[in-house]
């Protein structure tokens, strides 16, 4: 068995590896049982959840991701997700590697906004606006876009303005023309794609902001009584979602189907419908494509065998 850390996990999982990577598990076919899921009281904060996610190929690896979220540790200074991954070879049970899970979980969860990005945005998104000032947010989102589209100009927005700031320097240190704000409306109505990675309990998108051909990615909220954006942003947009698992476990979309402001079949397609050519993902320059994505086990078991092969290839 192997053992890779934080550093090591990152160097093994370039963007556009781990993308194709994401893109073929999704087309292939893989068992993933719900995840187990269970939340933790944390006093005088908001409840850290935990989650028991695995998925496995016949004839190929199992990987089994313990991962927890605690929101509270935003003001700690120290990652919001943390956890473990174990790859094991789903033909005689043997332990292949032990993965750091929280470097994985970031890079799984934006290379999947890339690749829903990639049928999803229009082919000319330059301009990439980023709701949150976390790991996901500064450290991943920026680069995995990049990875399958033209982005150049980044926009942070933060309810810290001095975290925006420094995510935004961080991009420029990677060579994006990077800036923060604090008038998100006129960020938002600039964008080519919209992603919001925070931990939001109300609306922060409004839907009125929205330019059409807006390309909208959802992925920070976990729970089903919060959400990120408004009823106008799902009620504008083509609605798409990574799994089907997606329409119970997040107010994005729970309280909109509540609503009656959506319904389940105005959903146009998940990742599995994309990827395997069964929907053609965007239809025109104008259409305002709205993205939810929970997280999948077959995420992190690309991811894991990614890492795994990498390794063995340098060794």
């Amino acid at each position: 068995m192997i053992q890779v850390d934080e550093a090591r996990t990152r160097a093994l999982l370039p963007w556009r590896p781990l993308v194709e990577a994401i893109r073929d598990i999704f087309r292939a076919d893989c068992e993933m049982p719900a995840k187990h899921q269970h939340f933790i009281e944390v006093p005088g904060e908001r409840d850290g959840k935990l989650m028991l996610m695995p998925a496995w190929s016949t004839g190929g690896n199992i990987a089994v991701k313990i991962v927890d979220v605690f929101p509270g540790n935003a003001e700690r200074g120290i990652p919001a997700v943390n956890g473990a991954v174990l790859l094991l070879d789903g033909t005689n049970g043997q332990v292949l590697a032990l993965i750091d899970g929280g470097e994985v979980t970031a890079r799984r969860t934006s290379a999947t906004s890339a690749l829903a990005a990639d049928y999803l945005a229009r082919p000319d998104s330059s301009h990439l606006v980023v709701l949150g000032t976390g790991r996901i947010a500064t450290d991943n989102l920026v680069a995995a876009h990049a990875s399958v589209r033209p982005i150049r100009v980044v926009t942070f927005w933060g309810r810290n303005p001095k975290k925006a700031e420094a995510a935004a320097a961080k991009a420029r240190d990677r060579g994006f023309d990077a800036a923060a704000t604090t008038d998100l409306a006129s960020a938002v109505g600039e964008a080519d794609i919209v992603s919001t990675a925070t931990i939001a309990q109300e609306p922060i998108l409004q839907g009125e902001w929205l330019r059409p051909g807006t390309h909208v990615d959802l992925l920070g909220n976990y729970s089903s009584e919060s959400r990120e954006a408004d009823d106008t942003v799902i009620a504008r947009g083509t609605v798409f979602i990574d799994t089907p698992a997606a329409l119970k476990s997040t107010g994005d979309l729970v309280l909109p189907l509540a609503s009656g402001v959506l319904s389940e079949d105005d959903i146009a397609a998940d990742l599995f419908a994309l990827t395997r050519g069964t929907h053609p993902g965007r239809r025109d320059d104008k259409e305002i494509t709205v993205f939810k994505s929970v997280g999948a086990a077959i995420e992190d078991l690309a991811a894991a065998q990614l890492v795994y092969a990498q390794s063995q290839a340098e060794s």
